[in-house]
């Protein structure tokens, strides 16, 4: 037997208050695993499009940044 078919059978098991929960707490996992993935999509996304640049030449100077009113 798969653990696919492990969990199905446990929960099946359950009573239907607790299978509630279980389908609450898969829903949670699934949000977690997505938003994660795009924190790490978003962050590759990132670094690939500012590698090279670490080695540019500013145009601005650190007195210009700090010229800004905030």
């Amino acid at each position: 037997m798969n653990l696919t078919n492990k969990i199905i059978e446990n929960v099946k098991e359950l009573p239907e208050l607790k299978q509630i929960e279980v389908l609450d707490f898969i829903e949670y996992l699934r949000l977690k695993t997505e938003r994660q993935e795009n924190i790490e999509w978003s962050t590759l996304s990132l670094s690939s499009a500012m590698r090279g640049m670490e080695n540019e030449q500013s145009h601005y100077s650190l007195n210009d940044l700090n010229a800004w009113p905030i």
